[in-house]
């Protein structure tokens, strides 16, 4: 799977998950300003992520610091590097 293609999946699950129109979904929107997301929705979110990339998130503490957009793409595209190699 290729940075765009893992960008793309992540927008459309988390835009049908939480009823997002796909392009509020810019590298620089920030989930709780820009999207009005909170902490149960963090949750969810990683639950989609999880399931839409087959990769364990769990209660890594990296995602404390997924705060925008462009921060989840890249600790998704981390992520899924880091299983993939290990699979």
């Amino acid at each position: 799977m290729t940075e765009q293609q893992v960008i793309a999946a992540a927008n459309k699950a988390l835009a049908t998950e939480f009823e997002l129109d796909e392009n509020l979904l810019t590298p620089e929107t920030s989930f709780r300003d820009g999207l009005g997301l909170d902490s149960l929705d963090a949750v969810d979110m990683v639950i989609v992520l999880e399931k839409t990339f087959q990769i364990k998130i769990g209660r890594d503490p990296a995602i404390m610091n997924i705060h925008t957009v462009d921060d989840m793409h890249r600790y998704i595209i981390a992520k899924k590097r880091e299983f993939d190699q290990a699979g």
